[in-house]
């Protein structure tokens, strides 16, 4: 652009340098007196400037198309993680990221964040630290997807071109399918919050700080969220925070779920159940957030064709949840907008070079960053054997695992697949609140996860649950 506004400039000047010339050299034998000088350029800039903005046109061309071998799609736990796993097989410039954000969050710390065992900082990295240094970033958006013709085009019109994808976009919130959510959130003084966010996880603790006396008001979408756990961790450790601080008393905490069970799995549900009611929570299923009411201090719930208003003095929301919506209308997708993929190699039931993992599969399974974990095996082995045109050798059980931390000292570690049986780790009871299980929440998960997890080396604790195999009978026969 700069090149031609150079040539349209001095273009003019040219012309009229030439015709000035002429001029004088037909006038030279009539006057002796010395032209005024004027600009001109030299005949062949033209020829160069030509060619110079044919180059950079060119350039402008090939730069807004690429291919690469293999395309990940997000930026998160299980892109980062798979780009690790091939850009060490594949080689340097084979593998494409394409993410948008500059921060990568350690989400599952925002629970701790808001109960202030954490602070922000800890839960983020540079996505430049996180990202392998031998693959290509792209920090853009995917606006669209031609699975038939392997290429997806990004916000700034640039078309990528690839053999095989993993789709680990993850999944977003949906502020504003809940009237009034956003702007109460967006108001400091409201008393609205949610963990979810790392623009909003510090209000938590903010709100509790200031709660005198009142409702305390906690909720669940109809929605599939990202860690099914979380929003009753957030209930847990906001009642023994008003305890540590003398005004549980003046306090009455609700629960409210739109979904008609607590948790996936029956068995940790009644756990988790009797630890709610034993802590005096008030429990309310199949109740859907659907307004807030910031200027009456009023929550708006729905239970089938029934409205109903509830007072707050605080509240904590878990907003709606869904895939990112240029995926949602992408023909990779079910009807319900998450990517199909087969439950055991995921591999994508139409496209096979075409993987999905974590939070936008339609996977069966409770979207955790445990579960993305014990998915990057069998996408890292499957793909592999798809690229060397093999019979793909691994299978996922729906593996997926919630730290369901109770307070500030406790956690019941909660493991399952996709029977939604427990598959425990550990040679000991893990339905149990314990302090060493708050403490591997808290202290190892996080090191495990910078350290190993997003460079490619941590596939889960699977390895370790088969050396724990004869605890686990053991502990299966004390439950019995």
């Amino acid at each position: 652009t700069l090149l031609l506004l150079l040539l349209l400039f001095l273009l003019p000047f040219s012309s009229f340098s030439f015709s000035y010339s002429c001029y004088f050299s037909s006038h030279s034998s009539s006057s002796s007196s010395s032209p005024p000088l004027l600009p001109s350029a030299p005949p062949h800039l033209l020829l160069l400037l030509l060619f110079l903005l044919l180059l950079i046109s060119s350039f402008s061309s090939f730069s807004s198309s690429h291919s690469s071998k293999l395309l990940v799609l997000g930026g998160g736990a299980a892109g980062c993680s798979m780009a690790a796993k091939f850009t060490s097989s594949l080689g340097k410039g084979q593998v494409t990221v394409v993410e948008p954000t500059d921060t990568h969050y350690y989400q599952p710390m925002f629970t701790l964040i808001g109960g202030g065992m954490k602070t922000l900082s800890d839960s983020r990295r540079p996505m430049s630290q996180v990202l392998p240094s031998g693959a290509e970033w792209v920090k853009d958006k995917i606006v669209s997807f031609d699975p038939d013709n392997n290429t997806v085009r990004t916000q700034d019109g640039k078309q990528i071109e690839y053999e095989y994808m993993i789709v680990a976009s993850g999944i977003q919130m949906y502020y504003d399918r809940v009237k009034g959510l956003l702007e109460a959130l967006e108001d400091p003084d409201s008393g609205v919050s949610t963990n979810y966010s790392p623009h909003y996880v510090e209000k938590t603790l903010k709100n509790l700080q200031r709660f005198q006396q009142g409702n305390v008001l906690y909720t669940f979408p109809n929605t599939p969220i990202k860690c099914g756990g979380a929003p009753m961790k957030a209930v847990l450790i906001g009642d023994e925070y008003l305890r540590k601080h003398g005004k549980r008393d003046v306090a009455k905490l609700t629960y409210c779920t739109g979904m008609g069970v607590l948790f996936p799995s029956p068995f940790y549900a009644e756990k988790i159940q009797t630890i709610l009611l034993g802590r005096g929570v008030e429990l309310h299923k199949n109740k859907t957030l659907v307004e807030v009411d910031r200027a009456g201090n009023e929550a708006v719930f729905k239970t089938g064709d029934t409205t109903e208003r509830m007072r707050y003095d605080t509240m904590h929301v878990t907003p709606p949840m869904g895939p990112v919506p240029e995926l949602a209308t992408s023909p990779l997708v079910d009807q319900t907008g998450y990517v199909t993929v087969d439950k055991t190699t995921l591999q994508h039931v139409k496209y096979g070079n075409v993987f999905a993992m974590g939070d936008c599969s339609n996977l069966p399974t409770s979207k955790t960053a445990a579960a993305v974990a014990a998915q990057c095996k069998v996408v890292y082995d499957n793909l592999s054997a798809v690229m060397a045109h093999k019979v793909l050798p691994q299978s996922y059980n729906g593996y997926t695992s919630c730290p369901l931390v109770t307070g500030y000292s406790k956690c019941m570690l909660a493991e399952f697949d996709y029977t939604l049986k427990p598959l425990e780790t550990f040679p000991l009871d893990q339905s149990k609140e314990r302090s060493v299980m708050f403490q591997l929440k808290k202290q190892i998960m996080p090191l495990l996860y910078w350290h190993l997890m997003l460079r490619g080396y941590w596939n889960g604790p699977g390895v370790f649950r088969n050396m724990f195999h004869l605890g686990g009978i053991i502990k299966q026969q004390n439950r019995e």
